[in-house]
């Protein structure tokens, strides 16, 4: 609790410019702490934007997925259709040969998806939610120690001061 009182003492001391304020930051560090929200905010949308192009489901496994998929459903119909329609029509032979043709292009769409939320999705999410947050907690932290450190120094600065002025007998 007075650890608590201290910091506060201090701290209003230091806004009406009684109290010297200690920098810990360097300039270039102070921008790149304003960017930080910036960063963030970016990275943020960035990332929602990013999922909400995945034709596939986000997370599951590429069986799941490309069960799913519509590409790989035409596909399906298509060689269905095929199948009914026989090998010797040649719709049946057109709709045989783009089954597979489709069916190929969504496999490729799925690995595309799936490299994409490894290599990107997941990274920007990584940074927004997790690094960033711990960055500024981080220097929360910095500010709060900061603001000990000076509050000590102040402290003992006035005990040294009292005891110049007013020496125990």
């Amino acid at each position: 609790m007075k650890k608590q009182f201290n910091r506060m003492r201090q701290l209003a001391n230091q806004t009406v410019g009684r109290a010297e304020k200690t920098e810990v930051l360097s300039e270039d560090l102070l921008q790149v702490e304003k960017r930080l929200d910036l960063v963030k905010q970016v990275s943020h949308s960035t990332h929602k934007k990013l999922t909400a192009c995945l034709q596939g489901q986000q997370g599951t496994d590429l069986d799941k997925r490309s069960k799913k998929l519509p590409l790989t459903i035409l596909a399906q119909c298509m060689v269905e259709g095929a199948a009914v329609l026989g090998d010797d029509s040649l719709l049946g032979k057109m709709l045989k040969l783009c089954g597979e043709s489709e069916e190929k292009l969504a496999q490729e769409l799925l690995v595309f998806e799936f490299q994409i939320e490894r290599d990107v999705v997941e990274p920007l999410y990584v940074l927004a939610e997790v690094e960033i947050p711990n960055i500024q907690k981080q220097r929360k932290h910095l500010a709060k120690l900061v603001l000990d450190m000076d509050s000590a120094r102040t402290r003992t600065s006035y005990q040294r001061t009292c005891t110049t002025l007013w020496p125990k007998k």
